[in-house]
């Protein structure tokens, strides 16, 4: 009775290793969990991304509203009797010339 005893405490320590640390264990599906839950999050993403890119397709071969726009935007053209400003912020760093010519040196 005593090595059936021994016996099968030693079949259950041996799964039990298997189970904890072996191939394919509780280890090795946590990561794998980590891993899907990772791959579903940048999946959601790329769908969004996707759909949008779907949906300027569809709007810039249906309306005309969205060529419009890009080619104001891009190419920089404005409508008939329409005047552009173009408003251009100096940076804090950038050096200006005094007023008058150019130094020639």
């Amino acid at each position: 009775m005593r090595l059936l005893t021994l016996i099968l405490l030693l079949l259950l320590g041996g799964l039990q290793y298997d189970l904890w640390l072996g191939k394919n264990g509780l280890s090795d599906y946590r990561e794998l969990s980590t891993a899907i839950e990772r791959q579903q999050q940048d999946n959601l993403v790329l769908k969004d991304r996707n759909s949008l890119i779907y949906r300027e397709i569809d709007d810039l071969t249906s309306g005309l509203e969205a060529i419009e726009e890009l080619s104001r935007n891009d190419l920089g053209y404005i409508k008939q009797g329409e005047t552009f400003y173009r408003i251009i912020l100096k940076e804090k760093d950038q050096v200006t010339e005094p007023d008058g010519a150019p130094y020639d040196d």
